[in-house]
């Protein structure tokens, strides 16, 4: 009976203190807006005061190569996680990143379940592909368990938060981060506006460090 009485105590608790937040986030380019689709390749994540152990994922994210694209172009996880990088085209890939402290290399690899990495740093992973220049795509790895994607019309909802001050990040892979201090409760709702500014596909070498070699082969 103490028992019960006790957990009865630890759930009220958490209820008490269990906050939530919500909102919208409208992307604009030189000063005009952009169709509200566009923030669906955004990531919204909280960092509390006091910080949360963020847990790694017990099972693989996917970042696909379909139709010469990363598909999501913008991953989240939490740091130690794994990313499994299958190839859905009937050409090759070679996904590989220089970021420090994640970089990776997949090596050349055909259609089929791809390469597992494991990302043990926080931080932004670059992503790109060896074969195709165009193909580029980023790995957010998060100090903290409390992420989400923007939907279609840019909508996002974050819950379970630890109720009380903190840091509200906007990532897109085109505009600089986007970084308010917030105080979070039972309830809270925010809209956020984020300018973008980068090229669409960003300047990068190949993992030698060299330009791309141009190729009339359209289909490799």
């Amino acid at each position: 009976m103490r028992r019960r009485v006790v957990l009865c105590l630890l759930l009220a608790a958490f209820q008490a203190t269990a906050a939530d937040l919500s909102g919208t986030l409208r992307l604009f380019a030189n000063g005009k807006p952009l169709r509200e689709s566009e923030a669906a390749e955004a990531v919204i994540y909280f960092r509390p005061k006091t910080p949360v152990v963020a847990k790694a994922s017990a099972e693989p994210a996917v970042m696909s190569t379909r139709r010469k694209q990363f598909v999501p172009r913008v991953l989240a996880i939490t740091a130690g996680s794994a990313v499994r990088f299958p190839n859905e085209d009937p050409i090759l890939h070679n996904a590989f990143s220089t970021s420090a402290e994640n970089a990776f290399d997949t090596g050349q690899y055909g259609r089929g379940d791809g390469r597992i990495q494991t990302f043990a740093k926080p931080g932004l992973v670059r992503v790109y592909c060896n074969v195709h220049h165009s193909m580029f795509g980023f790995v957010l790895v998060l100090d903290t368990p409390f992420f989400a994607r923007t939907d279609a019309v840019g909508r996002f909802r974050l819950d379970g938060l630890p109720e009380g001050d903190g840091e509200l990040v906007v990532f897109h892979d085109r505009g600089t981060p986007l970084k308010q201090q917030v105080t979070v409760t039972k309830g809270s709702v925010i809209h956020l506006k984020l300018d973008l500014n980068k090229r669409r596909v960003p300047a990068h070498t190949n993992k030698f460090g060299k330009p791309y070699a141009r190729t009339p082969n359209a289909n490799y």
